[in-house]
């Protein structure tokens, strides 16, 4: 998962939990990111709703790629329980979001 960093996704996270006043920034957030990291963290999305496995990666992310037709931000916005399926993908991909949400989280207080 060499697209995007565990520290971004996380951010990502962070700015859903809390989507009521961080949607701004979240959209922001998504918007400055390359197509590659957009298209990383739709496929982390993905494995965490299993709808590809973990072994699946490349498979997702070149999903992600061929079928981006919507804003990246539009799309995870819409979609219910983005924060819990990003961090199950990460679990999935086999890294820990925990440390890094919490260091988000202290980044912001």
């Amino acid at each position: 998962m060499e697209e995007i960093s565990v520290r971004k996704v996380a951010a990502v996270i962070v700015m859903a939990r809390e989507i009521g006043r961080a949607e701004g920034e979240l959209r922001a957030f998504v918007d400055r990111m390359t197509e590659e990291e957009q298209a990383a963290l739709v496929a982390i999305m993905w494995i965490g709703r299993d709808a590809f496995d973990a072994e699946e990666w490349d498979e997702a992310y070149a999903t992600a790629i061929a079928e981006a037709s919507t804003p990246t931000a539009d799309y995870l916005i819409g979609t219910p329980h983005v924060a819990d399926h990003l961090e199950a993908g990460l679990e999935a991909l086999g890294y820990d979001a925990q440390d890094e949400e919490d260091e988000v989280l202290g980044g912001r207080a």
